[in-house]
């Protein structure tokens, strides 16, 4: 399986502390590990999926979407709850 990610995830995983990266991390691991386990969208959002993880013990929700015919896992964005929803439609 092949991972990509936007730019605009790269950027903001350059701002993460270590602690922060490991538990992103492990999430990205998780999803590769099983690419249905994050809750599909509808409406504008059709086909994404966002999967809510702990980081340092908050809330986050990092949204990909999974193409079975190029086995690719497309990293989205991540963040915590605030705005995540609008900033995601801005950046598709």
């Amino acid at each position: 399986m092949e991972i990509l990610h936007y730019p605009s995830f790269f950027r903001s995983l350059n701002r993460l502390h270590k602690n922060e990266k490991k538990d992103l991390d492990d999430a990205v691991r998780a999803v590769a590990e099983n690419t249905n386990i994050g809750e599909l969208k509808k409406g504008d959002l059709n086909g994404i999926r966002v999967y809510k993880f702990r980081m340092v013990n908050k809330l986050a929700l990092l949204a990909y979407e999974y193409n079975e015919e190029k086995d690719e896992l497309i990293l989205l964005a991540f963040g915590s709850h605030e705005n995540f929803y609008r900033d995601l439609k801005k950046k598709i």
